[in-house]
């Protein structure tokens, strides 16, 4: 558990603000002072005056900055904050949402693509809220994971990876769901796109033409993905930002399940009215709880192994951008059938391939490494028991 005096390392937590050793000394026979021979050697006053002259490394000015702003993690779970947090977020979404309830409309509401995008923000405004006015941290960009963006390397290099991961998973999810005899895909003749293209007035397509729109459809999904990531970010910055961490203290599995939980009632007023699982009963939410604890788990192991908000926002965009883009290569009949969606990410071929690669996360150790805010794994001292 880390006290409030520590300062996190790659393997736990490290005590903070006690001077480094200096010099061990020894008598010569003649009765003067010498340095120990395991004490190396001694600088003197002229070699510490250049020492302070010599520029702050990057590294050493994290390290600074992470003692200067510790602790970053609670000790504790805040459980008022918590509460807070959890309250304002799902309270502002039925707020946001109420018009598809009142109007009787649900989601044919003219306004429902705004009201879900609004929807989208509670948990920040949530997340601003506890910080500023609950219980505010030493540093709020590094508890909620905005900041530092050092090492660029990892922070990228997971951006990287949810980008091409997620909708990597998604695909495979289909043709798995495929499999399973749960959706019919067209992955040659394009069917499904062709239905899309004359449904929208270009009239019908050659099967070059089809390809062609298909190619460009996924060339550009990367962009479709920093666009779907804008919106993202209004959940990420709560669940992944602040929540999470938060939660901390109960341990990596209890935080990433509960914070998941969480994320999956919060859809409720949108799950409710038929949203993703077509159901309007307990059981489509319990569905949208189960799949946001598994997917959670991935997207949380991005936050707590980058140390950054931003590779979670980028793999939430992801999935948001790519179950719906990938829908193309379905056949019409699937497109459709309202029961096909159990065939793609949100289904079960998603859920099996979501928990296989926690799994796979869990067997190579992944989950027992916790980045610290601004160092790379090369930079952190050894934990102190």
């Amino acid at each position: 558990m880390q006290r409030p005096d520590d300062t996190p390392t790659e393997g736990g937590w490290a005590p903070i603000g006690q001077p480094a050793p200096g010099p061990i000394w020894t008598t010569l026979a003649d009765g003067s002072p010498a340095p120990a021979p395991a004490a190396g050697p001694v600088i003197g006053a002229a070699g510490r005056a250049v020492l302070a002259q010599q520029p702050e490394s990057a590294a050493d000015r994290q390290r600074r900055r992470n003692r200067e702003l510790a602790p970053i993690l609670p000790a504790r779970v805040p459980w008022v904050a918590v509460t807070v947090f959890t309250v304002l977020a799902v309270g502002l979404a039925w707020l946001i949402a109420a018009p598809l309830w009142l109007s009787g409309e649900g989601l044919a509401n003219p306004w429902f693509q705004l009201i879900a995008l609004g929807m989208m923000y509670t948990p920040t405004i949530a997340a601003l809220v506890v910080v500023l006015f609950v219980a505010r941290p030493r540093s709020i960009p590094r508890l909620l994971g905005l900041a530092p963006l050092r090492p660029l390397g990892r922070t990228l290099g997971l951006c990287a990876a949810a980008l091409v991961g997620f909708p990597v998973l998604a695909f495979c999810s289909m043709l798995l769901g495929q499999a399973m005899g749960l959706i019919e895909l067209d992955l040659v003749g394009l069917s499904g796109l062709a239905a899309i293209m004359t449904a929208s007035g270009a009239g019908e397509l050659g099967r070059d033409e089809l390809t062609t729109v298909a190619l460009v459809q996924l060339l550009t999904l990367p962009l479709g993905v920093l666009v779907a990531s804008l919106s993202a970010f209004g959940e990420e910055l709560g669940w992944r930002g602040w929540l999470l961490p938060n939660l901390l203290p109960l341990g990596t599995w209890p935080a990433l399940l509960i914070s998941g939980a969480i994320w999956g009632v919060w859809h409720a007023p949108l799950i409710l009215l038929g949203y993703n699982y077509q159901r309007t009963d307990v059981l489509g939410l319990l569905l949208m709880v189960g799949w946001c604890m598994l997917l959670g788990v991935l997207i949380g192991w991005l936050r707590l192994r980058s140390a950054s908000v931003w590779p979670a926002v980028i793999a939430h965009g992801a999935v948001n951008a790519a179950v719906g883009a990938l829908l193309l290569f379905a056949s019409p009949t699937s497109m459709q059938d309202t029961g096909s969606v159990f065939g793609t990410l949100l289904g079960w071929p998603g859920w099996i391939l979501l928990a296989a690669t926690a799994l796979i996360l869990v067997v190579t150790g992944q989950f027992g490494k916790r980045a610290v805010p601004g160092l790379r794994g090369s930079e952190v001292a050894s934990p102190v028991s």
